[in-house]
């Protein structure tokens, strides 16, 4: 069956494309019928213009490779930053970009945003973050997605990786199931 949707999906700046969260969150996109790219960034991360380099590339790739499929980009974290980053100053044929757990900010570190270029971006965007994430509160991004006009989706009792507590009673399963719906439906749509 043909992919709806390619999705260019970069991994934060804790751990690879290999890891545990990643490939859950991949199987479960491609579960939903998007083609799910991955990659791993450079070694090095204090250099974002050779991050966003990286990304690009993988990009282009992408476009040469599925030219018939829509494609849309982003990341857990990091990742979403560097693909926003690059989108702001490469003019690419991208239909939207997604955000999981946007650092807005370091912890404990409001005024240091993150966030200016963003204004720059002119594709529709898709925030998902977790109610208890340090790096940006739910006020702070329904502030931002109102500016941007984006979406915004919360996971409640969620942490910076979209975790929940065990206290929440919630299943982690069914809010990854909920995460995947939402960004299949945002990258899928005509």
């Amino acid at each position: 069956m043909k992919p709806a949707a390619t999705f260019v999906f970069a991994h934060g700046a804790g751990a690879p494309s290999t890891s545990a969260w990643m490939v859950r969150h991949a199987e479960g996109l491609r579960a939903r019928g998007l083609r799910v790219v991955t990659f791993d960034f450079p070694k090095t991360r204090s250099q974002m213009n050779v991050l966003e380099d990286a990304y690009r590339d993988v990009v282009v790739r992408a476009l040469e490779e599925f030219p018939n499929e829509p494609l849309s980009i982003g990341g857990k974290s990091m990742g979403g930053r560097v693909a926003s980053q690059m989108l702001a100053r490469c003019k690419l044929s991208v239909r939207s970009v997604v955000f999981l757990g946007f650092p807005l900010h370091p912890p404990g570190e409001p005024k240091k945003r993150r966030d200016a270029h963003l204004a720059h971006v002119a594709q529709p965007k898709l925030f998902v973050s977790g109610t208890r994430d340090p790096f940006a509160s739910p006020r702070e991004l329904r502030a931002l997605t109102k500016k941007l006009g984006a979406k915004l989706v919360l996971v409640d009792s969620g942490d910076h990786s979209l975790e929940v507590t065990r206290a929440s009673g919630l299943d982690q399963r069914e809010v990854d199931a909920r995460i995947w719906d939402e960004v299949a439906a945002f990258v899928s749509q005509r």
